[in-house]
């Protein structure tokens, strides 16, 4: 029989309580500590940060908790996952890392991208795609467009823990890949193992 998988969550907003990290390292034994931090509202947020510091888009509240409990994830093997890199996967695992260094710690720090299309937006309407509001159906036209992202699964997660990763941070994925990539990299599921998925994805199952 498999061995489950204890995922803890720490975060289920941008803003959400900054002990809950620490809570949950040590509220009992777990295999991963992940992070949900981005909304559509979280998304415009970091946008407007980013208006006034280039580097200011992913959740700084993400590194905080880091400083808190990266050491002991390190000594107890907990993986850390999350999509707090959301507009700047790059510059939050870059933070991260100015933070272990300050700690005197050296964890391998993975980061996601590829769900910003803003730098594709013409060459997708060259191409013939249809970029209208999702609720009113209007055409985007020629409007300025702040943030244009793609839902990327859990392939690129499962992808960097096979490669050693400690803290994998990624820009926007869906929430469920959060969970799905740890799960697969530690279960050995491929893209094709459908009849796994539901099988394992349950409590008690």
């Amino acid at each position: 029989m498999t061995e489950p998988v204890r995922i803890a969550n720490c975060s289920g907003f941008y803003g959400d309580r900054l002990a809950a990290a620490r809570e949950m390292v040590d509220g009992g034994p777990i295999d991963f500590l992940t992070g949900d931090w981005l909304a559509e509202l979280t998304m415009l947020i970091l946008a407007k940060n980013m208006l006034r510091d280039p580097a200011a888009g992913y959740a700084r509240t993400f590194v905080t908790q880091m400083e808190q409990v990266m050491g002991d994830c390190l000594d107890r093997g907990i993986k850390v996952v999350s999509n707090a890199g959301g507009l700047s996967p790059r510059g939050c695992a870059d933070a991260v890392a100015e933070v272990a260094d300050k700690l005197g710690l050296d964890p391998v720090i993975a980061y996601v991208e590829g769900d910003d299309l803003v730098p594709r937006l013409e060459e997708l309407k060259a191409a013939g795609v249809e970029l209208s509001h999702l609720e009113t159906g209007e055409p985007l036209g020629d409007r300025p467009v702040m943030t244009a992202n793609a839902y990327l699964g859990g392939w690129g997660i499962a992808e960097a823990l096979h490669k050693g990763a400690d803290v994998v941070i990624t820009g926007r994925v869906t929430d469920a890949a959060l969970v799905v990539g740890p799960a697969a990299f530690r279960h050995g599921w491929g893209r094709h193992d459908w009849d796994a998925w539901p099988g394992r994805s349950w409590p008690g199952t």
